[in-house]
Order: C-alpha cells, then structure tokens, then sequence
C-alpha cells in the first residue's frame, strides 16, 4: 500500500465489479472473529451501489480498501450502517472511521429524521459510533422490523438471540438519535447562556451548608471504553458458556443480563 492515496467516496453503479470480493471479504472476516454477520450476496451489494446508499474506499490505483451500506428500517424510521469491512492490507490506518464517518454523513443526508443504529461485537466500531454521537441501547429500542431480524439467521449466534427472546446476544446496540441530540445541543446551549450569564452578574448557586451546586453530567460512553471492554469480555463468556452447557436454552445455568 506505499505510496498509494485512498479515496473514501459514496460508491456508484462503476464498482460493481468490486461486489465479489466485499462479500468474501465479509464472510473470511466474520470467520476469522469467530462471530456471524448478516450474509450478503454480490448482487445486494450491487443494489446499494446503484442505489447510492453505500460508501466505498479504494486507491488511486484502483485497488479495493473497503465498504460499508445504508438500509432502511420500519417504514425509515430507522437507518443502520451495516457491513462495514475493510481490505486486511489496509487494516490499522484508520479506514474504518473514515467509512464510518462518511456512511454517518450519508444517512444524515438521505434519513435526516431517521434513528440511526447498529448491532457490533467489535470494540473498534463502538468507540467510533461514540464519538459519531451513538449511544449503547437495549435491543428494544431497535426497529421491530421483521426483516431486519431476518438478517441474523445466517449469524452463527442467532440460536443464542432467539432463546433471548431477541433482547440480547453477543453483539451491542448502539443508536443515534436525532431528536435527542437535538434536544440535548439546546439544553447544552441553553446552559452555556445562563452560565455566561450567571459570570456577567457574577453570581453563584450556594446551597444552605454553603455548597456550589454542580449539574451532575451524564458519563459519556467514549469515557468508559476500558469498562465496555471488560463488559463485552463478561457478556462473550456468559451467553457461550449458557449455549456449550445448557443449549440454546441455558436449562442448566440461568445468567441474567442487564
């Protein structure tokens, strides 16, 4: 990959040609993690190109670097960035969050009201999603869509999501919310105004005792990315050690997950 330039750019019907070797790609990878993605054939791929809802990476040679779709959810209430790969040889140079970046933009403009979210086992991609503004969900406040959901039959996990009940498995929820975080940039706003208005008066909030109050603010996910680590070590070990020794079902250990 010396000397080559990457370009990281909305794909058009001129990749097809790529299809292929994305969807081996995506398959190789999923093996190699030893977790299952939804499988998409060459010709899905395709469609997205020609629809203009993927982004794809590639050098200025022409070589393929990686790839990354939008699909729509619930009548468009609800977006993902799904299949995300990158090319192994350009690993490790931050094309993931390039894609992701530029997917991110691409659904914001093509589903400006729509929830944007994603279903990952790689800790990677959720430090991305986090600074893209994600936050981690229960499944329940992904679409109910049925076809999405049909999508995990091909994953090698997709016993352990339905003795769930499909309220949980290996991979995390993250969703980006559009109205929430418009709410939040106004109150944030809002609090910057009365804060430089509080300092022009040079005033302060003093309680009885003689204690500044302080607004308690929200840990952020991106703060906490060591404790998500651990976390999704514990959530591994749990749900495959109920799959090896109870089956699906887990009738000889019960874990709960919150």
């Amino acid at each position: 990959m010396e000397n080559q330039h990457i370009i990281v750019r909305v794909a058009t019907p001129d990749d097809i040609h790529y299809s292929k070797t994305i969807t081996d790609e995506m398959e190789a990878s999923a093996k190699a993690r030893g977790t299952g993605i939804a499988k998409r054939s060459p010709a899905y791929v395709e469609l997205k190109m020609q629809e203009g809802k993927a982004v794809i990476a590639v050098t200025d040679k022409g070589e393929w670097v990686g790839f990354c779709y939008i699909e729509a959810w619930g009548h468009e209430k609800f977006v993902a960035n799904s299949g995300l790969i990158v090319n192994p040889a350009f690993r490790g140079h931050g094309v993931a969050k390039s894609i992701k970046h530029k997917i991110f933009e691409l659904s914001r403009e093509k589903y400006p009201d729509a929830k944007i979210f994603g279903l990952t086992t790689g800790l990677a991609v959720m430090k991305i999603n986090s600074e893209l503004g994600y936050e981690p969900v229960t499944y329940s406040e992904l679409t109910d869509d049925e076809e999405f959901w049909k999508g995990c039959r091909s994953c090698i996990n997709f016993d352990i999501l339905t003795s769930k009940d499909r309220k949980n498995c290996l991979c995390t929820a993250m969703l980006y919310d559009p109205v929430a975080k418009l709410k939040e940039a106004e109150e944030k706003a809002a609090a910057e105004m009365a804060a430089k208005a509080a300092a022009s008066n040079n005033q302060m909030t003093v309680s009885a005792s003689g204690h500044i109050h302080h607004e308690k603010r929200r840990r952020r996910f991106k703060g906490n990315i060591k404790l998500y680590e651990r976390w999704l070590r514990f959530k591994r070990f749990v749900l495959l050690n109920s799959k090896k020794e109870g089956g699906a079902t887990g009738t000889r250990k019960k874990f709960f997950l919150f």
